[in-house]
């Protein structure tokens, strides 16, 4: 306090420099934030305590991801030959939406602004063995390279598994490209970079190494899971690298998660979005294989990438339109329940409609904000007629959507604001009968494995309890 008093004048203009600044940082949420929610809390935060409010906002309160490459909406020419290529190759195999859904599919197709294709086969993969069996499966099949991204790798047992495989491969002479999330692997260890590099393989973060201004943006993170072979093989999904999404988590206890497996055209689409992704972090675009063959299954696919830097909020608008299109089911599977109005919204029009409309969450939490949060929205959802099931027999990871007998959606989209405006992701939209009919049995096992909750579980719990979840709530925007 000796400072203060000694030099009054500079404390005095210290705190109005700081208010000033609070002020043009309030300027610029109310032109650019995203929601009226985030917007007002960002706005009272920087007016009240700038101090404190200042950093938090240069860290959490970015509105877009800038300076990522959009491949497919500008003119980029380092883009341009390889997506020429990719563009002829997959006109053959492009198919309009059609039948009760298409409105929804042509409204994922714009927002992807990627084609629907036909000559597709998607397996379900349910849960850690199949899955990283697959996994294995594929990064030993890999004769050329092999495309690597998940937000999550850890370096323990499932973990060393996963970097011997694929230092096996690099040293075979396969080109490995292995991309990973900054926040999420921030417990990666630096040994373990150190031998896959060593052994040849391009390892890469993405996020704040770019350029010097995105260190500012660990709000925003890639949240995808991409395990590509030559391209030909396509792994997307809910799981990352680590031993509880294989032998379940030693609290939380067996993990219920679901990926898909993909060849076709399909594929094709998947490795433009890993594309893009690893142009961002390196500033480098590797040769790749392009005009996968038609598989003789001959499904209908459909790849959705989303996140901060498209111009619309694909993944909610996805979301929201395939609640407008149900007509008799609309199950989701998420762990995190943290919509925005809009979603509630669409839930609860479907709801009203007659839709069966079920939303699948975990019992048990493993992150507690997220957790606390859902409960504040069994006032908005159960008394409209959406019925919500907390799974119990482990903790449930799984990101999947069902509309109806026609739709399944399978990807790494929660039911979350992250998912919604912040997070990279990419689901694969499937209308098909058998992917759909195969969703609803996986889940129908999921729901008989779970308890459906009623609204006093929320309003006759202990007020702290209460106040804790509607104070959890208002940091969605950030959660």
């Amino acid at each position: 306090m000796s400072w203060f008093t000694d030099h009054p004048l500079l404390a005095v203009l210290g705190v109005a420099a700081f208010h000033v600044i609070g002020a043009l940082h309030v300027l610029h949420a109310l032109l650019h934030g995203r929601t009226s929610q985030g917007t007002i809390a960002w706005i009272v935060s920087l007016v009240a305590f700038p101090y404190l409010a200042i950093p938090l906002y240069w860290f959490l309160g970015r509105h877009r991801f800038r300076g990522y490459i959009e491949a497919r909406r500008t003119e980029n020419a380092a883009f341009s030959r390889q997506i020429a290529t990719l563009q002829r190759g997959l006109s053959r195999f492009e198919v309009m939406p059609q039948g009760d859904h298409a409105g929804f599919l042509d409204s994922c197709r714009r927002l992807a602004d990627l084609p629907l294709t036909r000559g597709n086969q998607a397996a379900l993969l349910i849960n850690g063995e199949p899955t990283f069996r697959s996994m294995f499966e594929a990064i030993s099949s890999a004769r050329h390279y092999l495309l690597v991204l998940f937000f999550i790798v850890k370096g323990d047992r499932l973990g060393g598994r996963f970097k011997d495989a694929l230092i096996a491969r690099a040293r075979e002479g396969v080109r490995v490209y292995f991309l990973f999330d900054q926040v999420g692997s921030h417990k990666i260890p630096r040994p373990y970079l150190r031998e896959l590099v060593n052994a040849g393989v391009e390892v890469q973060s993405f996020g704040a190494n770019r350029l010097w201004w995105s260190r500012f943006q660990i709000n925003f993170r890639n949240h995808r899971k991409i395990l590509i072979a030559d391209g030909r093989i396509a792994l997307v999904g809910g799981l990352n690298i680590g031993d509880e999404y294989l032998d379940g988590h030693p609290k939380l206890g067996p993990w219920r998660d679901t990926h898909i497996r993909l060849a076709g055209p399909c594929v094709d689409v998947v490795q433009l979005a890993f594309l893009e992704d690893w142009h961002w972090a390196t500033g480098r675009l590797p040769e790749l294989s392009w005009c996968s063959d038609p598989e003789i299954d001959d499904q209908k696919v459909l790849i959705l990438p989303t996140g901060p830097a498209d111009p619309f909020d694909g993944w909610q608008l996805a979301l929201i339109n395939a609640a407008t299109s149900a007509r008799k089911r609309l199950w989701i599977a998420s762990p995190y329940f943290v919509p925005d109005g809009a979603a509630v919204g669409a839930l609860q029009a479907a709801a009203l409609r007659g839709v069966d409309v079920r939303i699948l969450l975990p019992d048990k939490p493993d992150h507690l904000l997220v957790w606390l949060s859902s409960f504040s929205y069994y006032q908005d959802t159960i008394p409209h007629g959406v019925r919500l099931f907390r799974y119990r027999e482990g903790f449930m990871h799984q990101k999947v959507v069902l509309v109806d007998s026609d739709i399944a959606i399978v990807g790494t989209a929660n039911l979350d604001n992250r998912s919604f405006r912040l997070n990279f992701e990419i689901s694969v939209v499937l209308p098909d009968h058998r992917s759909a009919a195969d969703v609803a049995t996986m889940l129908k096992h999921d729901f008989a494995a779970s308890r459906q909750v009623s609204i006093d579980e929320y309003v006759k719990r202990a007020l702290p309890f209460r106040i804790a979840c509607r104070l959890a709530r208002l940091l969605a925007p950030i959660q």
